[in-house]
Formats: C-alpha cells, structure tokens, sequence
C-alpha cells in the first residue's frame, strides 16, 4: 500500500511542476519548447508562472499535502480539519498577496478567516480547486468508492460545495480510490472516476456547467480516434478544454491518463503538451496515474528533481505517506 500512496503523492507532484512551465496556449508552448519533455523553468511571459524554477510545485500539490496533514493530525477526515489544512496552507502563502490562490479558494477561506460558517462558505466555488487537491482522500479508501465520495464532500464543503466541483472531486478520489487495489485495470479506474462523477454531482449547490462524466466520456473518445498524439492533445484542448472549469479539467485528465496507458511520466508530458491550465490538469491525472502504477514506476531522475525542490522539501511528503498509511491501519482495526 505505501508504494500506491507514494505514487499518488508523487505523482501529483510530478504532474503539477513538470507541466508548470507550459503555456496557456499549445501553439505558444511549442513556441517555448517543442516538444516539451524534458524538466523547464516557467517563460518570463509566463501568464502566472513566471520566474519559477524548473521542478517548482504549486498550489495544486502544496493544498492535497496540507489537507492530507490536517487529516493525518485530525486522524479522520472531518470538515474541521479541511478547515484546518486549506487555512494552514493560505497562511503559509501569504494567501491574500499571493496570486497563485484561485478565486473559489480566496473566497471561501477569506469567508472562513472572518468567522462564517464551513457549511455555506463554499456554495459558490465552482473552479478546479477541489479536484486538484482531493487524491488524498481517495488514497484513504482503497476499493471503496462510496467512502471516498462521503469524505469528498465534506473536503469540499468549505470552498467548493457546488455539484459541478463536487462531482469532479469525486470523481478523481473514486479514481484513486480503485486506482489503489493491487492488479485493478486501467478501464476499472477510468470506470470508478465515472461512477464518482455521477454519485458526486447529487451533492452542493446547483451551478452552471455541463456533466462532468459527459466531459471524461468526451475526452476518452477523442483518445480512441484515430491520429497521432498531438493532434489528439489539441483536439482535447479546443473541444474537451483546459481551464479551470470542473469539467474540462477532470475530462482532460482522465483523457490524458487513457491516452498515457497509466504511466505516470508519460502522463506528465502529455499535460505539459496540451498547455491551459496544465499544471493542474497534470496534478490531477498524475496522481491517478501514480496510484496505479505506483511510486515504482515513477523514474529515480524525476524523483530526485521533486525532492531537490524546496517547496516540496518542506512538505515532508514521506511523512505525510506514512501518516496515511498509519490512519489506513487504524481505520482496518476500528472496523
């Protein structure tokens, strides 16, 4: 087990700063880069990035690690420790000067410093937020899908409790959640994220945007038609999308894990290539990638760049692996 929540953990690390440096536009990163696979610093045009240095994670690897802490020291999941850990992190950013916090995310915990309830600061949070940071809460139920999606929502409540935001966190924890299961194939994760969207959109507040499930079905298609992977990628890109809306962002993901056969390299550069907002559409499918394939299959050299990283250093991502594998026991012997 502790081989699948290193892999989920690095994985998402790996998504988030190997994709960090492209661009919003795909033309604009092959521009930059090519074909870009190897590790790169942000442009200095960078729309967000700019001056960060190559192997740099970002707010969508530093929010999963923190609430992943606040749960380990909660030892359950419970809308005080979300609290807890998306606070603990904002403080840790300077949140309120710093511009890699997202709007729902500003909004809600702005709401939650003043004092106002975790039960409605969240009902109008509908960008990706809650998807990027949510594989933890999936690393905590391993083959079970309802579980996952129950702790999903409470995750979410704070900053992000509308159904589209919901159903694509739910989404990607039901993933990792089967993701985690010895020998479980590929199309039995992909399957679990649909279900996921599905159980998850019954929840939050009632909000503007399409299925989430139609978009992860709409993406999978795309990867079984016929052409290369680059015209593939960019067929993602302008008819699935990749902004920070919910559903183009979890339908990107899951594409790009299909297309990447669940490898969590591959899977990296496949985000870093179809650009928008890839540092977190790579978070995301990485850290699916990652709880499938497992810490093993991610390459010592790429290893060694997160761990070189001082952000990620601070995070102690072992640690928090080790945490969640000790609450794990726990939850077995509690029944």
């Amino acid at each position: 087990m502790l081989n699948k929540i290193l892999g989920t953990l690095y994985g998402q690390a790996l998504g988030d700063a190997f994709a960090m440096p492209a661009q919003v536009h795909p033309d604009d990163t092959e521009r930059c880069f090519g074909w870009l696979d190897s590790w790169q610093a942000a442009p200095e045009d960078h729309l967000v990035h700019a001056g960060l240095p190559a192997g740099r994670i970002t707010d969508d690897s530093e929010q999963a690690f923190s609430i992943a802490q606040a749960v380990i020291d909660a030892g359950a999941v419970t809308l005080a420790a979300a609290v807890s850990g998306l606070v603990a992190w904002y403080d840790r950013v300077d949140g309120d000067n710093s511009p890699y916090v997202g709007p729902s995310t500003r909004r809600g915990v702005k709401a939650l410093k003043a004092g106002e309830d975790p039960r409605s600061t969240g009902l109008w949070g509908d960008t990706n937020g809650a998807p990027m940071r949510i594989s933890p809460i999936g690393i905590l139920h391993s083959g079970d899908i309802a579980g996952a999606v129950a702790d999903t929502v409470t995750v979410c409540m704070p900053t992000h409790f509308t159904g589209p935001a919901v159903s694509g966190a739910a989404a990607v924890s039901a993933a990792v959640a089967t993701a985690t299961v010895d020998g479980v194939s590929l199309d039995k994760v992909i399957q679990a994220g649909l279900q996921g969207a599905e159980m998850g959109r019954e929840y939050g507040r009632r909000w503007f945007g399409c299925s989430v499930a139609f978009k992860i079905e709409q993406a999978l298609a795309i990867v079984a038609s016929e052409g290369d992977r680059r015209s593939r990628l960019r067929r993602i890109y302008d008819e699935v999308g990749a902004t920070l809306n919910v559903p183009e962002t979890v339908g990107a993901a899951f594409g790009l894990l299909a297309m990447a056969e669940g490898d969590p390299k591959e899977t990296a550069i496949l985000a870093a290539n179809l650009s928008g907002d890839a540092d977190t559409i790579g978070a995301i499918a990485c850290a699916m990638a990652g709880a499938f394939a497992g810490f093993d299959a991610i390459p010592a050299a790429d290893v060694a760049v997160l761990e070189g990283d001082e952000v990620f250093q601070s995070y102690d991502v072992p640690a928090i692996a080790a945490g969640l594998e000790a609450l794990i026991a726990k939850s077995a012997v509690d029944g």
